[in-house]
């Protein structure tokens, strides 16, 4: 019998159930959706986890489409899943954890006595790292971003090589390979032995098919790559940066893009103009550095200093 809170499965069975985290502002008990798929078989075991951030949609219908297809009875190993991670958050349709205003993907490995954020954290940590491999499902907020997995752990931790394979065999087409902030799941997880990626599923607000079905590929990539389907899978070479340049308005008005997502730009090309509300240019901003535009923001108003783009850059594939 395998247990994630109240949902416990035998071997070829599924079962859901919650994960306390604690208790509501009027004292009612509260649970992460969860849900076990208990394979007939011995094999890994996979940890998947949606909606860290709680305006983050996307990893929650890969979630909702990934669990009905999977039979037990055909599934060498276990999957240990969090539908909706960021419980508070997402019941309000907000990034952070309004009830102590903090980002979840920012407190891990947390806190059993704890803040919110930290009892969450330790809760989700806990099954974790008690798995062989950890999927933790993002996506660009409210930004447009392309499809990508991030491999957070840095180049000189010990399951780098493992981490970055894994973020292969998911398959986006493109990887960032960056060391991430203290607190992240996909930075905690590998210090316990734990290969970890943060596919990142586009850029939307609200529901993106296309990067949903994106990430229903990955899964099911991972599930058949790592033996727990036996079926074959052919990895593929990924467009993979090792870092980030982020671009602001020098001025206040409409941004106006010269370039697309997932076009390589070079060095001294125009990424956006900025004008005011009658059309006439009062600046123009060009990339630092060659590489892939990666990520935009969504609405086109902005005001001085605010976040217009990112460019990946120190761009290769693997």
């Amino acid at each position: 019998m395998t247990s994630l809170g109240s949902a416990q499965a035998a071997p070829g069975e599924v079962d859901t159930g919650r994960l306390p985290i604690g208790e509501s502002r009027d004292g009612a008990a509260v649970g992460l959706p969860v849900a076990v798929v208990n394979g007939a078989r011995d094999g890994p075991t996979l940890y998947l986890q949606a909606g860290s951030d709680g305006d983050e949609l996307n990893g929650v219908g890969v979630i909702s489409r990934v669990v009905p297809q999977l039979d037990p009875t055909k599934l060498a190993g276990t999957l240990l899943v969090v539908g909706v991670a960021n419980y508070h958050a997402f019941q309000v349709a907000e990034h952070r954890n309004p009830i102590d205003d903090t980002k979840l993907n920012r407190a891990y490995p947390g806190d059993s006595d704890g803040t919110s954020s930290e009892r969450v954290a330790a809760a989700t940590f806990d099954p974790a790292t008690r798995a062989d491999l950890v999927l933790d499902l993002h996506q660009g907020s409210t930004s447009r971003m392309i499809e990508e997995v991030r491999v957070r752990c840095g180049s000189r931790h010990r399951l780098h090589d493992e981490c970055l394979e894994l973020a292969k065999v998911f398959g986006c087409g493109y990887v960032l390979d960056q060391r991430g902030p203290d607190g992240q799941l996909a930075r905690a997880a590998p210090d316990e032995g734990v290969p970890t990626v943060d596919p990142e599923l586009g850029g939307s607000v609200g529901w993106d098919e296309q990067a949903i079905r994106k990430g229903v590929d990955g899964v099911f990539n991972v599930l058949r790559y790592y033996d727990l389907l036996d079926e074959e899978v052919a990895t593929e070479r990924q467009t993979r940066a090792n870092g980030f340049e982020q671009y602001g308005a020098p001025a206040g008005g409409l941004v106006d893009l010269a370039v697309d997502l997932g076009d390589r730009v070079s060095r001294g090309q125009t990424l956006f103009t900025v004008t005011d509300v009658f059309g006439s240019v009062k600046a123009e901003v060009t990339a630092d550095s060659s590489g892939i535009f990666w990520r935009t923001r969504r609405l086109p108003q902005v005001a001085t200093g605010e976040y217009i783009c990112s460019v990946g850059t120190d761009v290769d594939t693997y």
